[in-house]
């Protein structure tokens, strides 16, 4: 059975918004603070979907 990852990573940012890697870092640690999430925790395709406007399904898109 095939399966999707549920969430993103700094790379994956990149890919979507065509800046840097680091960008990528910084946005998903502001992601957290706005979730209220431990910097351990990780963020879901549907909370960088939501924070960032950018609609689930063209952010599956580019998740492999």
């Amino acid at each position: 059975m095939f399966k999707k990852r549920c969430v993103i990573y700094p790379k994956d940012v990149q890919l979507i918004t065509g800046r840097s890697e680091r960008y990528g870092h910084s946005l998903l640690s502001k992601i957290r603070k706005f979730y209220r999430k431990k910097s351990h925790q990780y963020v879901t395709l549907d909370e960088f979907s939501e924070f960032s406007g950018i609609p689930l399904e063209e952010v599956e898109k580019y998740i492999g």
